[in-house]
């Protein structure tokens, strides 16, 4: 069973931004599919389970930028 959640992620300008987060949380166990919505500053992230939240800050966090808020 696949669960999908989508995060508010600020500070995302261009096409870099997208590939740094989108490596970071795909490194994540269990991740399947990250889709990074830049206008909107959104990812979608697929995975296995529910991802633990302090993982994902983390991810983000690595690629250079702000978790805003999860479910956004």
């Amino acid at each position: 069973m696949s669960v999908t959640n989508t995060y508010a992620v600020s500070g995302m300008t261009c096409a870099h931004c997208v590939q740094a987060v989108s490596g970071e949380l795909g490194q994540l166990p269990g991740v399947h599919e990250v889709s990074v919505d830049l206008p909107t500053g959104t990812v979608t992230v697929t995975s296995d389970g529910p991802l633990p939240i302090d993982e994902v800050r983390t991810a983000v966090d690595e690629a250079g930028y702000e978790l805003a808020s999860a479910d956004a």
